[in-house]
């Protein structure tokens, strides 16, 4: 359960705060919903509040696991699967886990695939889904401004590179 003014994480949406909680009728039932705004495009949704651990909604992470996503932006790419068909989907399939560490492994393995090779439109529209979803996750949970977040990441994920060549 969440209270208004919580930061929480909703998969491929991004950084949201809760705003309020209320009970509304809807469709014939009444239940209560989080009503939230997501930070990065002012986007508001209800959620049902019975609904949201189903959904995926999630507290931000604790300050400690940044270095965990910073170490897995900043380490070689997995094997990454050639048809772009399964590899979007496994790429999909990750961010909608709402895992920072499985977005993370997105971020890093389409960063890299674009240093060798262009990513599709879809392919590089997922990565800048990806880098945003981090991006405004650590500044949350650090406390700084998304410019500096972006920053970090962006270090990260080129320090990876770096230290390949």
């Amino acid at each position: 359960m969440f209270n208004v003014g919580d930061k929480i994480v909703y998969p491929m949406h991004g950084v949201g705060e809760i705003e309020g909680i209320e009970k509304k009728v809807i469709l014939g039932k009444r239940n209560e919903y989080y009503l939230i705004t997501i930070i990065n495009n002012g986007m508001k949704v209800m959620i049902p509040v019975n609904n949201a651990k189903e959904i995926g909604i999630r507290s931000i992470i604790a300050k400690k696991d940044i270095k965990k996503v910073m170490t897995i932006l900043s380490t070689e790419a997995d094997s990454i699967e050639e048809d772009w068909k399964i590899r979007y989907q496994n790429n999909i399939d990750k961010v909608k886990s709402g895992s920072i560490f499985e977005v993370a492994e997105v971020a890093r393995d389409l960063y890299r695939r674009g240093s060798e090779k262009e990513l599709s439109i879809m392919e590089r529209k997922l990565y800048e889904n990806a880098y945003q979803l981090i991006t405004y996750e650590v500044a949350m949970s650090k406390n700084i401004d998304i410019e500096d977040a972006g920053n970090l990441v962006s270090e990260a994920l080129s320090s990876g590179i770096d230290s390949k060549e």
